[in-house]
């Protein structure tokens, strides 16, 4: 931590805007005044950017204009002016095809907003699954100093004495319906207690993982990530990340301060020990090609997480919800046990302006049963493991800690479904040729072949196994599944299938093995036989989804990267800084 604050007062980049008795600098500060603005909010002083990505069509953030009126009296309490801006707010619940496939859309819609126009800091308001990465990625692209605020998860779902987790219970009691063991009346009635309370989805899914990898990244002050939405002291987190932006600009402390590659070794841990989605992956990937100064690649994930238990109980990989979670002390108590254990940075800068250990150095566990002991984590080889081989030479992903154990090391014949259509038209029929040892293989559901990657990966077993009592079989794609699915789930496959990677070519009957602790995904054909089935592989004749025509599908297809490198734009990767532009008139 070699971080030297800035002097301060000196003149910031707003005044290029607000200051001086120019033509232009009239214009700037006449307009803004048709606001009601006094004039002396124009001054001189640090102007700070609230980037919103409120929208009622995005329900996890649904609750955000009131937490942008939080940071607002933080940011006047501290001196600074505040401006509140909204951004494009990408919904994982409702967009269509995909809110990964516009995640890309909403970072560079908040790197042009901050670079653009006339603030020199902001804080990001963020809740729902890409909206976190999204704001940090463009965030980080500018550099200016930044700092993140989450929506929080919602309060627990309650179903008849039983914890429901969003999402997780989605999936199970949709599997349930399909097994003959739950009515579709029952299901419609668990709808209600589903998504009882403003707030991000309640599991350790997506959204909650983010939030935590912003806390452990340093880039959200220490105990962001779990406070409920409804808390009040989620509002308090919102007030006191106001006062502490304004400092922030004062001592010019930027992501590229905070966001470090020991930064990221941090966020890789963290996000092992609580059983973090798989999605972490693509997004902090995608988040350190935006950052100046960091290289950060598949392996480091499998390299860094490989070895730390995990010890959060939470659903989809235990029995807990973050409501819980925040009880029993939150993730600083995450973060405390790994620097206990020697497997954190504690060195590493906040947006404090001290040390991560030193904001988790005095927290305490309150539940042992959440937040587990070392000896009884939920798995002692915790993380993500990347595995590689034939199928997967640019590498696939699974999570142990939600995987079924006999399933980690398995031989099976593949049953392939060319696309998600070809899934959905026969995984229901009573002579489809599978059964429990079968390998289940989706092609063309990568960033390029849905398009955008959609969470389709955890693919629904067939009725046929499900009546027998049988919950996981391995499946195997290149697309993603939700933070809160659970199962022996092979994700990410690269290349993709769309693009003509080896898992384009695999055909039922093939033998597939998986060997997670060995970290290998292999295809049981020779060398020979899969070079001639590449060599006859066409675009044409693989099922993906034609190349658009026009609009920013067509700019997705064309410029969209694998899931290996984070899907980001190749033209947006990199940092591009935060150049005041030439004036408009």
């Amino acid at each position: 931590m070699a971080f030297k604050p800035a002097k301060w007062p000196r003149k910031l980049r707003s005044q290029e805007w607000f200051g001086g008795s120019s033509k232009d600098a009239i214009y700037h500060r006449s307009w803004m005044k048709n606001q009601g603005l006094p004039a002396d909010l124009l001054d001189g002083r640090p102007v700070v950017g609230i980037c919103n990505t409120w929208s009622e069509l995005t329900p996890c953030n649904a609750h955000l204009r009131d937490l942008a009126e939080k940071v607002k009296f933080g940011i006047y309490e501290a001196g600074g002016f505040p401006v509140e801006f909204p951004v494009f707010s990408p919904a994982e619940s409702s967009l269509r095809p995909t809110a990964m496939m516009y995640r890309n859309l909403c970072a560079m819609d908040v790197e042009e907003a901050i670079r653009g126009m006339s603030m020199d800091g902001v804080v990001l308001l963020a809740g729902c699954d890409k909206t976190t990465p999204a704001l940090l990625m463009g965030a980080a692209s500018v550099d200016l100093p930044a700092i993140v605020v989450s929506g929080g998860p919602m309060l627990n779902g309650m179903f008849r004495g039983e914890r429901v987790g969003s999402g997780t219970h989605l999936w199970k009691f949709s599997e349930a319906v399909r097994a003959g063991e739950m009515t579709a009346e029952e299901f419609v009635e668990a709808e209600a207690s589903m998504s009882r309370s403003a707030g991000s989805c309640n599991t350790m899914g997506t959204a909650s993982t983010m939030a935590s990898m912003a806390e452990a990244l340093g880039m959200a002050l220490s105990g962001n990530a779990a406070i409920p939405a409804v808390d009040s002291r989620r509002r308090v987190m919102a007030h006191l990340t106001g006062r502490r932006i304004v400092d922030m600009v004062k001592d010019d402390l930027k992501p590229s301060d905070v966001m470090t590659k020991e930064a990221f070794g941090n966020a890789i841990r963290t996000n092992a020990a609580i059983g973090g989605s798989t999605n972490a992956v693509i997004h902090l990937l995608a988040m350190a090609g935006r950052t100046k100064g960091v290289e950060l690649t598949l392996d480091d994930w499998d390299r860094l997480g490989r070895d730390v238990p995990t010890i959060v109980n939470l659903m989809p990989s235990g029995k807990y919800l973050m409501e819980e979670f925040f009880y029993a002390g939150g993730l600083p108590v995450v973060i405390k046990r790994l620097g206990e254990a020697g497997l954190l940075h504690k060195d590493a800068l906040t947006v404090s302006g001290g040390s991560m250990w030193d904001e988790v150095k005095h927290v305490k566990n309150w539940n042992e049963d959440v937040i587990l002991p070392v000896e009884k984590a939920l798995t002692q080889s915790g993380g993500i493991a990347v595995l590689r081989g034939n199928l997967a030479p640019g590498g696939a992903v699974l999570k142990p800690s939600a995987a079924t154990p006999e399933l980690m090391q398995h031989r099976g014949r593949a049953v392939v479904f060319e696309d998600i259509d070809d899934y959905k038209a026969r995984i229901n029929e009573d002579d489809l040729d599978i059964d429990e040892n079968c390998v289940m293989v989706l092609k063309n559901c990568g960033p390029r072949g849905y398009p955008g990657m959609a969470e389709v990966g955890n693919m629904g077993l067939p009725p046929k196994i499900l009546k027998k009592g049988i919950t996981d079989m391995v499946r195997i794609s290149d697309a993603r599944m939700s933070g809160t699915a659970f199962g022996t789930v092979v994700l990410h496959t690269s290349p993709e299938a769309a693009v003509g990677g080896p898992l384009a070519v695999v055909r039922s009957g093939d033998m597939i093995e998986l060997d997670v602790a060995e970290r290998r995904l292999h295809l049981d054909i020779s060398d020979e036989e899969l070079a001639a089935r590449l060599a006859e592989w066409t675009a044409e004749k693989s099922g993906a989804n034609p190349r658009p025509a026009s609009g920013y599908a067509m700019l997705y297809h064309d410029r969209v990267m694998g899931a290996d490198t984070g899907a980001d734009f190749d033209f947006l990767v990199g940092h591009r800084g935060n150049a005041v532009g030439k004036e408009a008139h």
